[in-house]
């Protein structure tokens, strides 16, 4: 099994920091991963993208994925005010692809993109992640988790155990630091909680929550990829 990854949001919102989790979740559990983050100024809600290659096989490439199996769009806004560096928002989506969008109700396109999304198979799946972090976490902070936990349950590329020893690495272990900014945001989160067993716990919860949610709603990839390959098998 194989994905390209574009996660799209905006300042503030971890998505370098959750392409990491969910990249070091892949390798932990045994698959293979990449990522390149892709961002401008460093400020609240300006524009970022993270570019992630999971794989249960070896990876040959990195750099800027612009044909993705599936698109995880981080904050409303990268859809209604074009905050994307990647226009439109679903450029190069694949056939059979996925739009995993960060929002409580299902946003509208003109007619004529959406007619050609959905006459190519592609489908989207909403979640309000923020609103889980907050009911999970506390903290809007958490949101990425629950993308994370979400991404998870959909590529079956990773376990539950190995994505709890990726969050832990990247809070405890602060082996990677992509920028000044993350590093910043990152003393945000831990600030918002007493100690740092509360800091892993929470974010762990926030990741099963989205995992469930993807889990309960059936929208794991790889099973469906399966299931379509087994009457050939019996052939």
């Amino acid at each position: 099994m194989r994905f390209n990854i574009r996660m799209a949001g905006v300042g503030g919102q971890g998505v370098v920091t959750a392409s990491h989790v969910f990249s070091t979740a892949v390798i932990n559990a045994g698959g293979e991963s990449t990522i390149v983050p892709f961002y401008g100024s460093e400020k609240r809600m300006a524009p970022v993208e993270s570019y992630v290659r999971v794989s249960s096989d070896k990876i040959y490439e990195i750099g800027e994925i612009m044909f993705p199996h599936i698109i995880m769009v981080f904050h409303p806004q990268v859809i209604t005010h074009g905050k994307s560096y990647t226009m439109p928002f679903h450029f190069g989506i694949k056939d059979n692809g996925t739009i995993l969008v960060n929002s409580k109700e299902e946003i509208p396109l003109p007619t004529d993109e959406m007619s050609i999304l959905v006459g190519r198979g592609v489908q989207f799946r909403y979640i309000a992640a923020t609103q889980m972090a907050l009911d999970v976490a506390g903290t809007d902070l958490a949101t990425n988790m629950v993308l994370v936990g979400a991404i998870a349950g959909i590529t079956g590329l990773a376990t539950r155990e190995a994505v709890a020893q990726a969050v832990k690495e990247r809070f405890l272990g602060k082996g990677f630091v992509v920028s000044g900014g993350t590093a910043s945001l990152d003393s945000v989160v831990e600030r918002k909680f007493k100690h740092k067993q509360e800091l892993l716990e929470k974010n762990i919860a926030a990741v099963n929550a989205g995992w469930d949610y993807a889990e309960t709603h059936g929208w794991q990839m790889s099973k469906k990829k399966e299931a379509v390959a087994a009457p050939a098998g019996r052939k």
